[in-house]
């Protein structure tokens, strides 16, 4: 199972998944029924990096997206696979190449997950700016209107929900039912 759109801005990222994929329904590293790709530290390291957005499996690999399109992919121990109009700041160490995705030309950089180069706030840091970069610039691929950046249905015009119980409320701004008082 994935959870990641099957749009053509994921056709080549998804294909590369699916063909290293083992599906896998019990064991120590399952990953929604697939066989984990990704050591569990960089799972971590991946959710420190962007803890407001959803990590999304894909065939046992753990993926951030932007209105459905892939970001950033979290592969073995320490690749992270970011996905940018240009190639990171030389500041920042690369990964291991991961062909076709790495090709030239095809959008996706390898940047080490660890940055061992750097003092540890630093890389955080640093990492955590690249990975922003690559939400914004893959939620700018996206021709879907109807999520918002972090993949959550964006409601329609003059509908808006009371944070609190989470009923509609009109146009007006009021959740209260017809024939009810207000309470104070």
């Amino acid at each position: 199972m994935t959870l990641l759109p099957d749009l053509p801005q994921n056709a080549v990222l998804l294909d590369l998944l699916r063909g290293q994929g083992v599906p896998q329904e019990h064991g120590e590293f399952v990953y929604e029924g697939w066989a984990l790709h990704t050591h569990p530290d960089l799972v971590e390291r991946l959710e420190d990096l962007a803890p407001q957005w959803p990590v999304l499996p894909a065939f046992g690999v753990p993926v951030l997206a932007a209105k459905g399109v892939a970001a950033v992919v979290a592969q073995g121990m320490g690749t992270l696979l970011v996905r940018l109009p240009e190639a990171p700041p030389e500041l920042l160490e690369p990964a291991a190449p991961c062909p076709p995705l790495t090709d030239p030309g095809q959008g996706w950089y390898p940047v080490c997950p660890w940055q061992s180069e750097l003092p540890s706030a630093e890389s955080k840091r640093l990492l955590s700016l690249l990975v922003q970069h690559a939400l914004s610039y893959a939620a700018s691929l996206s021709e879907d209107g109807s999520i918002d950046r972090q993949d959550r249905p964006v409601q329609a015009p003059g509908e808006r929900r009371d944070k609190a119980t989470g009923r509609r409320r009109g146009k007006g701004g009021s959740s209260r039912q017809r024939g009810r008082g207000r309470g104070r």
